[in-house]
């Protein structure tokens, strides 16, 4: 589907073109913890622990990169408080909130057909 920039900067977005900047965000929650990140906060605000130890098998460093993407993509606020130790909490963006459908719909959908394809070795 093309679709006319909204913001003027492009001329038409088109994911199939190589030179899209669709390309980029597609890549982004088409990641498996980008996708995980996202639905883990859709009940609220999440510590950085409490993240990691729901997407089991992330490594901090895995998370901290994809939390980093999704906050510079605009998907994901990180608010610091300060106390001793640190606070950090992880919430998604009106923009981030408006991407959990499509997203949960995957998940469904994986979890649903998982019996129909062929396991891989």
């Amino acid at each position: 589907m093309i679709m006319r920039c909204a913001t003027g900067e492009h001329d038409r977005h088109d994911v199939y073109s190589a030179l899209c900047p669709c390309r980029d965000v597609l890549d982004l929650l088409a990641n498996k913890w980008s996708t995980l990140a996202i639905g883990a906060l859709e009940d609220g605000p999440r510590r950085f622990g409490e993240l990691q130890r729901q997407l089991q098998g992330v490594s901090p460093k895995v998370l901290t990169q994809t939390l980093r993407r999704l906050e510079e993509a605009g998907f994901v606020d990180r608010t610091v408080y300060p106390a001793v130790p640190l606070h950090v909490e992880y919430a998604l963006t009106e923009l981030g909130r408006s991407v959990t459908v499509p997203l949960g719909m995957l998940r469904s959908w994986v979890e649903r057909h998982l019996h129909e394809i062929p396991a891989r070795s």
